[in-house]
């Protein structure tokens, strides 16, 4: 398999995990807006808080690749690209199985109590665990450290990843976006301070732009160029893609601190958690991409 199909499948790959993190994504967002949410022991609200944590450097991971590689390569196919797409999508898993355990046992406490919460979250994490590291480790085969030759990549080819890339995104905001309209017809966001909602709407305007962004290279390569592959499109879709990453940090900050007010009443802890959440993404999704390619710009 040359370098051009192995990036191909290690970005499908992503696309794949990012489809499984979207829903518990936006359940972990939305369930503290339910009425009965309210009834949750202080501890397990702190915990649902913890997994909304860990699903955030989930998919933060699975869509760092993708802006890694259009940043740092402009689009080429390259030995580092694909090393980052192997390394961010296994490390991945480890949050996205926490975060999953937490979720479990929030809501199996709620049906069934304390006990049985917590073996249905654990028995989840640890078989999660299993599944996605155990049986890859145990079936692992020597590597065949081949030297993959760097090549210009076909324009064609690099069409095809960038719109792949911008369907990895995409799952992200789409899950925060549902949450979002639907959130603001619950009773516990009308109890919110009007700052609050505020805030929240413009985390969903944020969002919005984002999806839009994303969608429009679609749109833009069939209407504008009729399908065909041109260096004009690309460079227009890479940079839309890369530019569509930062209202999506800015959306999804803003609705941690929304959460984290919802939980802690708390405004000062939810501009603490959102401040925290907005530097982790831009770091990751821009400054680590954009300080890796000046320095190999020599």
């Amino acid at each position: 398999m040359d370098l051009e199909q192995k990036l191909k499948t290690a970005l499908d790959e992503s696309r794949l995990l990012i489809l499984g993190a979207q829903v518990l994504f936006g359940f972990t967002f939305q369930v503290v807006f339910q009425d009965l949410f309210s009834e949750v022991p202080p501890v397990s609200q702190a915990l649902q808080c913890t997994g909304l944590a860990f699903m955030l450097v989930s998919v933060c991971l699975l869509i760092a690749p993708s802006l890694y590689h259009q940043i740092v390569f402009d689009g080429e196919s390259r030995p580092g690209a694909l090393a980052y797409a192997s390394w961010f999508a296994g490390a991945s898993l480890l949050p996205l199985t926490l975060g999953l355990g937490a979720s479990v046992f929030v809501v199996f406490e709620q049906l069934f109590g304390r006990t049985a919460g917590a073996v249905f979250g654990l028995t989840f994490a640890t078989g999660s665990l299993l599944l996605l590291y155990g049986l890859g480790f145990a079936l692992r085969r020597p590597s065949r450290r081949k030297k993959m030759l760097e090549s210009a990549t076909p324009l064609k080819i690099k069409i095809e990843q960038m719109l792949t890339e911008a369907r990895v995104i995409i799952p992200g905001g789409q899950a925060l976006l549902g949450f979002q309209f639907v959130c603001t017809f619950t009773r516990s966001f009308r109890e919110l301070p009007l700052s609050i909602q505020y805030l929240h709407a413009a985390a969903l305007c944020a969002v919005a732009v984002s999806v839009l962004l994303l969608m429009t290279p679609a749109a833009l390569h069939r209407i504008a160029f009729h399908g065909e592959d041109d260096i004009s499109f690309f460079r227009i879709g890479s940079a839309l893609v890369v530019a569509a990453s930062i209202p999506l940090a800015i959306g999804i900050s803003a609705d941690i601190a929304v959460v984290f007010f919802k939980v802690t009443d708390n405004k000062g802890g939810a501009a603490v958690a959102g401040a925290l959440a907005l530097g982790v993404l831009i770091a990751v999704w821009l400054g680590y991409p954009l300080w890796r390619r000046n320095s190999a710009a020599p």
